[in-house]
């Protein structure tokens, strides 16, 4: 089966002076913005709080997948899909209530995320496929950009992938995906891919996800 590719960039590591330009650079050639949400309590970092966040989400000409590293997520997440994100992701490690958080999400009219960090298992939320739009495989410690990609979390890619089969849900990696990396990730099973650093200090922003979809579909053909 031919699985579409989705390229959504993070603006983690764009210049948060000149947000909307730098988000005008790669719009066009983008399926989505990746926005990442730490709060410095589920992650030592911190990056918007709802009200920078859901100005962002606003103003955004393309769609938002919101992606919360933050504690207390199961009331904060429908918060997020009802801002207008079209897809809102929570951590498997921060929520007490995953069922009725994912439906939560989607009864506001996103799409349901769940993420998982390089040290936590998937098998044992592969019950929860049926609630789920999306999982993501954390490829590095979340909390930071640029670090370097874990590649011992292809194999964590490659069972997810087995137990989505051909269901219509995106396996997201994030975390150090490059040209070096994406079509590592691709093999293994993913379909969509956060790309921070790669892109925002690319000399040519739209340039490199041009290039970064091209490579992911050359595997995907």
């Amino acid at each position: 089966m031919k699985r579409e590719i989705r390229i959504t960039p993070s603006i983690l590591n764009a210049d948060l002076n000149n947000l909307d330009t730098e988000i005008a650079k790669i719009a066009n050639v983008s399926d989505l913005i990746h926005l990442d949400v730490m709060d410095n309590l589920f992650v030592p970092n911190f990056t918007f709080d709802f009200e920078s966040a859901t100005s962002i989400i606003k103003n955004c000409p393309i769609d938002v997948d919101a992606h919360l590293m933050v504690a207390e997520v199961d009331s904060i997440a429908p918060m997020y899909a009802q801002a207008g994100c079209a897809s809102v992701t929570i951590h498997a490690e921060a929520t007490k209530e995953i069922a009725n958080t994912l439906r939560s999400i989607r009864n506001e009219g996103a799409r349901a995320g769940l993420a998982i960090k390089p040290n936590t298992a998937i098998e044992e939320y592969e019950q929860f496929s049926d609630l789920v739009d999306m999982f993501l495989i954390m490829t590095v410690e979340p909390g930071f950009g640029g670090q370097k990609f874990m590649a011992n979390m292809m194999d964590k890619v490659r069972t997810t992938r087995s137990f989505i089969g051909d269901r219509p849900i995106w396996l997201q990696v994030d975390g150090g995906i490059s040209l070096e990396t994406i079509e590592m990730a691709m093999e293994a099973g993913a379909d969509t891919f956060v790309a921070g650093s790669a892109v925002f200090k690319a000399q040519d922003p739209a340039a490199m996800v041009t290039s970064l979809r091209q490579l992911a579909m050359g595997v995907a053909n």
